[in-house]
């Protein structure tokens, strides 16, 4: 049995006639823009999913991951910000604004300035009504007040980036089209300087 060597496979290169290995390069340059457009139009749905998700707020972290996750190990489904870009791709307006309004309730629930006024009228209970009376509230609210606390924006706003390449179908079709693509340029160069010496004799 006769060990395949680089002169064998590349005279076996070199004999394929290069319109076929163009149109086996075509099918596969077809195979990884639809693989690539299928990865993205995936990736569409599963955002979709987490924007309901948000929006009932149930499941909100699992569809999340499984977005993360998809985007991670699969092409062309980037989310991410981008040098242009103003906002994060994916903002959960429903998460913060759960967010917001329990921080904003607890500031409300608040007896500020119930104890404000016990204070202040212990400091000075003979003049309930007296110009002393508000200050001083308003000196404790200041110092005993319970500010608003700002949602931090990584509980609401991410971004995802795809890899650069990913072993999936658009992947492999990929590589297979260099690969191709790199056969078709070097058999018809090898073609062309065929022609050429028969041309010369």
């Amino acid at each position: 049995m006769n060990k395949m060597n680089p002169k064998t496979i590349t005279k076996t290169i070199i004999g394929i006639k290069p319109y076929y290995i163009f149109f086996v390069l075509l099918v596969f340059i077809g195979m990884s823009i639809f693989a690539l457009r299928a990865n993205n139009q995936h990736m569409g749905i599963l955002r979709e999913k987490v924007f309901a998700a948000d929006q009932k707020g149930i499941g909100v972290e699992e569809s999340l991951n499984n977005l993360r996750a998809y985007v991670n190990s699969h092409m062309n489904t980037s989310l991410s910000s981008g040098p242009n870009s103003v906002y994060p791709p994916i903002q959960l307006k429903y998460t913060y604004q759960r967010l917001a309004s329990a921080e904003q309730a607890k500031t409300s629930n608040s007896n500020i300035y119930h104890d404000a006024q016990i204070y202040c009228q212990g400091q000075d209970s003979t003049s309930f009504y007296g110009r002393n009376r508000i200050p001083c509230i308003e000196s404790y609210i200041q110092s005993h007040g319970l500010k608003s606390v700002v949602v931090p924006t990584g509980l609401y706003e991410f971004d995802f980036i795809s890899p650069s390449w990913s072993p999936d179908i658009a992947g492999w079709s990929l590589v297979i089209s260099s690969f191709l693509f790199c056969i078709l340029a070097i058999d018809i160069g090898y073609w062309l300087r065929n022609k050429k010496n028969k041309k010369s004799k």
